[in-house]
């Protein structure tokens, strides 16, 4: 196993130690020289790194060498992370009752033993860059494949216009659909073909095809993966068909109500990526399938043809490869802009060879596309296209040492962000804002610009790993994207990651003793049994349970990860229904990420718990039984995160807007809540606000009217609140981006408070108000506007006149709006007139114009 993104780390602990609240609390505790020493000598291993680790491919004694150095120089940011939560502890205690010579509190003896630790770890990082000599390395200081890529992420990513070649493809299988099986109640149609081929990309084609949606009365898209569990699966189609969900019932109830919602119903279900090769577990959710109505059908995509066997009573559709010409349109469309390969006859030649050795495989087109944007060095292509990878012996079929090519080419900090995108599922949703605070409760983020959030450099990298074809279906929810990882993309991250994440479950029984993040992906908790492999470690810095988390009788687990790993960043708990949380959560004074997300049992949070100085991100979202918040939440002053729901009724003697490094900050299902806090103001940095299932909320704070660094605002499902009572006031500091407002039924239009953010809007999304009956006075101010949603709006029948002064609009989308459905339509529509200058324009689902490239 090659060690990659070594120099991302050394470059890690030297930014801390160059901390100017380090170097002054180490001149304080006369620590400064063994601090030095330690920068000194991690500075001369880094120069050498960047070669070392492109060299270690062709020298096994080179990886073994990475490897030592990059366990020291973990060590070495436990150190001085340790040393930093020491001088913040003791910033923030009060001098006049500061045991000074309690042992634990002592400075002499804290200065004795980490001074003793900085000394021990500088011996071994000075014994390991002893031996760089012998491998004649050559210095290089800075990252050279540091380039931000601007390739513009727009709020669609998957749609059939933007897919080449499969167009035949598409129709025969909706010839399928329409018109075989018609007799039988349900019939499957496989769709078989190797990784990364572009499966699930034809059966979304076929999905969101006009023929099918009017064939089909009810459509179901479940991914499958590797784990066909007919209970969960169950649940997903279930939930899917309802748009509820069913995640604690029996078997017996799913199945009522799953025929209930699929009886005599005409359906098209697909079933994405499906491995399971048991006869008896198909039979039984076929089983759960029946009393549906007669022409059903069921789409199943696999790569194995034993799959299709079983599955299909339909012949199974073998997608071939995408023929040459249409796999190098494909590579041009990821490799330029539009038009610009007009530019390089020279560079398309190239491509052209690049696209042969790709075997008609779209994913390995699409990824050496997007490692070549933006490149216009045809010594960077010639080095693509005889890279030693091609004239490695291959699988056939096996396009992995293709990706590898693309991911050796990320800059350091971005392939460590990447490989711990690994602790995620197969066909996990990833969400933007999850994987910043992910990113960030490692360390991951680093922004030079003073001026920059880490919330914005980390968004930078999402964006950056999209460009580069490693993440995929990126969709835009106008304040933050969700996307996946192709499962080939996520078994890359597993294998570059191997040798500091691990995903286990409660089974098993032994990992690497150095693995440091350990997601576990099964739900088979075994009460107060503790995996023995745990044990064994001492060096985690993450605990996630990303699908399901732990039963009752789970709070030994919780100790044992409290007692074992004091490095712990992230702790992730979601859906887990244990009732306490131990008193000594306190001594994780590391942790960054706390996640009790879907906790429905927890009432209570122990007082201690707000010692935890460091912690950035604390998610308490659906913890439906939690009684209050602790009251110290405001000496908290790291937060940056926070998701709350709580039986409180008012939030006064909390005191959040002492929080003042707030960006994020949600009360979900407070259904006591009548009163949130005054001096919002005093919340400086917080940029999102979402106040959602607030049912005894009558009045937002005028204080929120202050917040000058808001940038998106979020109201929802608040029956009693009125947002029409606040008035306008041109001192108003509020500058909005972004607004989002559903279920308000006492909304009539939107409050004239909000013209103060006219000229800032960007998008603006209005859903479910039964009463909302015309858009504001000052539309027309509305001069930054690029997206506009009205769903569910059956009082607004008609659009203002200043509508066609928005020429900054980009798309505008109408749904279920009887009336204002017929005035907008492009043939017979009295509103028309005022939309057609909108590049991209949608009624009730379906694009009626569309003049986008």
């Amino acid at each position: 196993m090659v060690e990659s993104f070594l120099f991302n780390v050394a470059e890690s602990v030297l930014g801390k130690l160059a901390s100017p609240v380090l170097e002054e609390i180490s001149l304080a505790w006369n620590v400064n020289d063994d601090l030095a020493k330690l920068k000194s000598t991690l500075s001369t291993v880094k120069a050498v790194l960047l070669d070392a680790e492109e060299q270690q491919g062709k020298n096994h004694e080179l990886t073994i060498w990475l490897s030592k150095l990059k366990e020291a120089c973990y060590d070495a940011e436990d150190i001085v992370d340790e040393f930093e939560c020491e001088a913040l502890q003791r910033q923030s205690t009060d001098s006049k009752v500061r045991r000074f010579f309690s042992r634990s509190n002592n400075p002499l003896v804290f200065r004795f033993k980490i001074g003793n630790r900085m000394k021990e770890i500088r011996e071994r990082l000075d014994e390991i860059s002893a031996q760089k000599g012998k491998f004649h390395l050559t210095e290089r200081l800075v990252d050279e494949r540091v380039v931000y890529r601007r390739r513009e992420m727009t709020h669609s990513f998957v749609q059939a216009s933007d897919v080449i070649g499969r167009e035949s493809d598409r129709d025969k299988i909706i010839e399928y659909l329409l018109h075989h099986g018609e007799l039988e109640n349900l019939s499957v149609v496989p769709i078989v073909g190797i990784g990364g081929q572009g499966k699930t990309t034809l059966a979304k084609m076929v999905y969101n095809d006009e023929r099918v949606d009017r064939n089909f009365q009810l459509k179901m898209w479940i991914c499958v993966s590797e784990d066909f569990d007919v209970t969960r699966l169950a649940q997903e189609i279930t939930s899917s068909a309802t748009g509820r969900s069913y995640r604690d019932l029996t078997m017996d109830q799913l199945q009522a109500h799953l025929r209930r919602s699929l009886g005599g119903r005409k359906f098209l279900l697909v079933l994405d990526d499906v491995w399971n090769e048991n006869l008896v577990k198909w039979v039984e959710l076929r089983d759960l399938l029946e009393g549906c109505a007669v022409g059903s059908k069921i789409i199943v995509t696999t790569r194995s043809s034993k799959v299709a066997s079983i599955m299909g009573n339909e012949l199974a559709y073998n997608l071939p490869g995408l023929p040459h010409k249409d796999c190098l349109s494909l590579f041009l469309k990821w490799a330029f802009n539009a038009g610009q390969e007009k530019q390089y006859p020279k560079l398309v030649d190239i491509g052209n060879e690049i696209v042969r050795k790709c075997g008609g495989v779209p994913l390995a087109v699409r990824t050496l596309g997007s490692l070549l944007y933006a490149s216009t060095d045809e010594r960077h292509w010639l080095s693509i296209r005889d890279n030693e990878i091609w004239k490695l012996k291959q699988e056939e079929n096996d396009i992995l040492p293709v990706l590898k090519l693309s991911y050796d080419q990320l800059p350091s900090y971005l392939k460590r962000c990447f490989a711990y995108c690994s602790l995620f599922p197969k066909d996990y949703v990833l969400y933007s804002f999850e994987l910043v605070q992910f990113w960030m409760a490692h360390g991951l983020l680093d922004s030079h610009d003073e001026d920059q959030d880490l919330e914005d450099h980390g968004m930078q990298y999402v964006k950056e790993l999209w460009s580069r074809s490693f993440l995929q279906d990126v969709e835009d929810h106008g304040f933050f994207f969700t996307c996946k990882m192709h499962d080939l993309v996520h078994d890359l991250a597993i294998s570059v990651a191997q040798s500091e994440c691990s995903t286990v479950t409660f089974l098993t029984q032994t990992v690497n003793e150095k693995i440091r993040h350990i997601s576990f992906s099964s739900t088979d908790f075994p009460g107060q049994e503790i995996p023995k492999f745990l044990t064994k470690l001492d060096r985690v810095r993450t605990i996630f349970f990303p699908v399901r988390g732990m039963g009752p009788g789970s709070e030994k687990f919780i100790d044992t990860c409290i007692s074992r790993f004091k490095y712990l960043r992230v702790l992730n708990l979601s859906d887990s229904c244990f009732q306490t949380l131990p008193n000594s959560i306190s001594n994780l004074k590391h942790l960054r990420y706390l996640d009790l997300y879907r906790n429905r049992q927890i009432r209570k949070l122990p007082n201690s718990f707000c010692k935890l100085q460091n912690l950035q991100t604390l998610r308490l979202e659906e913890c439906e039984k939690l009684e209050e918040i602790p009251r110290d939440i405001k000496n908290m002053s790291n937060l940056r995160f926070l998701e709350i729901t709580t039986k409180q009724t008012s939030l006064l003697e909390n005191r959040i807007e002492c929080l003042s490094s707030l960006r994020y900050l949600s009360f979900f299902e407070c259904g006591n809540l009548e009163h949130l806090f005054e001096d919002m103001q005093f919340l400086t940095s917080l940029r999102t606000l979402v106040i959602t299932s607030c049912g005894s909320l009558t009045r937002l704070p005028r204080s929120l009217m202050y917040l000058s660094a808001l940038e998106t605002l979020v109201i929802g499902d608040c029956g009693k609140l009125n947002l029409v009572e606040m008035e306008y006031d041109e001192d108003f500091e509020l500058r909005l981006t972004s607004l989002v407002i559903g279920e308000l039924p006492q909304l009539e239009t939107l409050p004239q408070w909000l013209q103060g953010c006219a000229t800032t809007l960007q998008y603006i999304y209005i859903d479910d108000c039964p009463n909302f009956a015309a858009l504001p006075d000052w539309t027309q101010n509305l001069t930054s506007l690029k997206r506009l949603e009205i769903i569910r709006c059956p009082e607004l029948f008609s659009l203002p006149e200043e509508m066609h002064c928005l020429t900054a609009l980009r798309e505008l989308k109408i749904g279920l709006c009887p009336e204002l459905r017929e005035r907008c339509d492009p043939e017979t529509g009295d509103d028309w007139p005022k939309i057609s200058h909108i590049p991209e324009i949608f009624l009730n689902g379906i694009k009626v114009k569309s003049t986008t490239n």
